[in-house]
C-alpha cells in the first residue's frame, strides 16, 4: 500500500475525530472530547512513525501518480452518483482488470470498498455538520436509501447512523 495514502486515510481519520471533538465540546460533553482528542493524538502519531518501507512499496505494480489523482478527484466530486469500476478504468486509460489491480496496489482496497468506504465518512460529515434527515444524506452520498446507509454504516463504524449521530450531536 502507498505509504502516501496510508496517511491520507489516517489524517481523514484524525479530521473525522478533531469534528467529533469539537461537536463533543459544543455540547458540554468533555469527557468525550477529551476521549476524541486522545484517538487524534495516537492517529497522528502513528502518522508521524509511518516511514515507507522499500520492501512494502508497490508503486510499480500501481497506478501513476496522474491516474491516481484523476480517479481520487473524480470519485470526491461525483460522490453523489453512480460509478462504475468500468468508468474509473476509462478515466485512468487501462483496462478494467489492470484497473482493479493498480488501484487496489495503490490504495491498498478494492475500487468499490474505497467508495463505499468515502460514502460512508462523506454521511459522517454530513450527519455532524447539517440537520438533515439521514434517508436525504443517503441520497447525497449516493446510496439507494436509508436502509442502505445504515446496513452500509453499520458494516463499516459498527454501529446505526442514528445511534452514532445522537452519541455525537446531541447535549
Amino acid at each position: 500500500m502507498d505509504a502516501t495514502l496510508v496517511s491520507l486515510q489516517q489524517l481523514r481519520s484524525a479530521v473525522v475525530e478533531l469534528s467529533t471533538a469539537l461537536s463533543d465540546t459544543l455540547h458540554n460533553q468533555h469527557s468525550d472530547a477529551a476521549a476524541s482528542l486522545q484517538r487524534v493524538r495516537a492517529i497522528l502519531q502513528g502518522l508521524a512513525d509511518t516511514s515507507p518501507r522499500p520492501s512494502e512499496n508497490n508503486a510499480a505494480q500501481g497506478l501513476a501518480p496522474w491516474q491516481l489523482r484523476r480517479v481520487l478527484t473524480h470519485i470526491e466530486a461525483n460522490i453523489s452518483t453512480p460509478m462504475r469500476n468500468r468508468d474509473l478504468a476509462t478515466i485512468a486509460r487501462l483496462s478494467e482488470f489492470h484497473f482493479n489491480v493498480a488501484f487496489r496496489n495503490s490504495v491498498g482496497e478494492t475500487p468499490h470498498r474505497y467508495l463505499v468506504r468515502r460514502r460512508v465518512e462523506r454521511a459522517q460529515g454530513l450527519m455532524l455538520s447539517t440537520e438533515k434527515t439521514l434517508s436525504e444524506i443517503a441520497a447525497e452520498c449516493g446510496l439507494a436509501d436509508q436502509a442502505h446507509l445504515t446496513r452500509l454504516f453499520r458494516r463499516i463504524v459498527g454501529e446505526s447512523p442514528a445511534a452514532w449521530r445522537r452519541a455525537r450531536v446531541n447535549p
